[in-house]
């Protein structure tokens, strides 16, 4: 598998991966919802949830979002 092959795989695998948190995490959202746990509970955890989605999900879409970083033919990668 080529360079920009790798490249692609991995960006489609990250797609899925926030895809498939996505997912999950609307379900809980909804979850949390559909309980009577009061208001101040249903905040803390929505808060707690969102925290989680946050730092799950960001590091997936930084990565795609990277600026790819390459060196001129003949030279040694840094």
């Amino acid at each position: 598998m080529g360079r920009e092959e790798q490249r692609a795989a991995m960006r489609q695998v990250r797609e899925g991966l926030i895809a498939e948190l996505e997912e999950l995490y609307r379900g809980a959202f909804d979850r949390i919802g559909s309980q009577d746990l009061g208001e101040g509970a249903i905040a803390r955890l929505t808060q707690l949830l969102l925290r989680s989605r946050e730092a799950a999900i960001t590091p997936l879409e930084q990565e795609i979002e990277a600026p790819l970083i390459t060196t001129p033919a003949g030279q040694p990668a840094p």
